[in-house]
């Protein structure tokens, strides 16, 4: 499967953001999908991931509450609804993907065999 994620740019701090991860070549649909972030200097670190196991959605403690993953298996796509943005949201976002991914370490970036590109995004007034 290939991730094409898209959305990103400039916000200012306490605005809104909508991220799209549009899956192609497999259906979207027997995939777990999540989001990670990397910024500057740091380690890639888990944001939000839906399972395609039981239809839950997870959350970082940092983000719980601000943002909103969901999906659309129509358009084989997966959303980030980021809300309520801090500057410390700057990051590059990316999607990722997995058909094997059980509940205990779908927060593991390391259980996803699929990635997309990152997306930019920076909040900053």
């Amino acid at each position: 499967v290939q991730l094409q994620a898209s959305g990103g740019g400039l916000v200012q701090p306490g605005g809104s953001l909508r991220l799209s991860c549009a899956a192609s070549g497999r259906t979207s649909s027997r995939y777990s999908m999540a989001w990670f972030r990397q910024a500057p200097g740091k380690e890639r670190v888990f944001v939000a991931a839906h399972s395609r196991n039981n239809n839950h959605a997870y959350y970082a403690d940092s983000v719980t509450g601000r943002f909103t993953i969901f999906r659309d298996n129509a358009k084989n796509t997966v959303y980030l609804q980021m809300s309520s943005l801090e500057p410390e949201d700057t990051a590059v976002y990316y999607c990722a993907a997995d058909g094997g991914v059980i509940v205990g370490r779908i927060r593991s970036a390391s259980a996803y065999a699929y990635w997309g590109r990152g997306t930019q995004v920076t909040v900053s007034s």
